[in-house]
């Protein structure tokens, strides 16, 4: 009977743990304050994930994170960077450098699975030597934004320390 009790618990216990959003940003503001999040290419809820992603000024500004930059924190813990609002995962084009950032159905595949290593970067795990990595460079502008806001490209580049600025990720959520 004990047992029982104690797996009924675990399950309680489980069922409470709920994912939060998460915004995931460049250590470097480069030439944004504000900073530059992984971003679905399109406007918030009207995103288009057909288009990938880009680096992008976080919305976080505005006081909350926005659905195309929203990931699932439980979903980072599993290796799988997963946008729940659009039911897609961050996937790799291919595990070659220059290799650019798509949007998929979450399958378990390998060229959807990153983690982070010690270094603040993102790794492709079939191809550890892969950073995700902000384009190097003047940002285009956006739509938007006051200060209009800044967009730059985002793709699999060999980890180095010529790149470190623009591969060092952190995350953060709106508590």
């Amino acid at each position: 009977m004990r047992k029982l009790s104690v797996i009924v618990l675990c399950l309680a216990l489980s069922s409470q743990v709920s994912a939060e959003m998460v915004e995931i940003y460049s250590l470097d503001q480069m030439d944004d304050q504000r900073s530059f999040c992984i971003d679905i290419r399109g406007h918030k809820s009207k995103a288009k994930v057909n288009l990938g992603l880009q680096a992008h000024t976080c919305y976080s500004y505005q006081g909350s994170i926005a659905v195309d930059q929203g990931f699932d924190s439980l979903g980072l813990d599993e290796n799988k960077f997963y946008l729940s609002a659009f039911n897609v995962c961050m996937e790799a084009a291919s595990n070659t450098a220059s290799a650019a950032l798509r949007l998929n159905k979450c399958q378990d595949e390998e060229l959807q699975k990153f983690e982070w290593d010690s270094n603040d970067r993102i790794n492709l795990i079939s191809n550890i030597k892969l950073c995700l990595t902000v384009a190097q460079g003047k940002s285009r502008k956006g739509g938007g934004g006051s200060p209009v806001h800044l967009i730059r490209n985002l793709s699999l580049e060999l980890c180095g320390d010529t790149l470190q600025a623009f591969q060092m990720w952190g995350a953060r959520s709106e508590r």
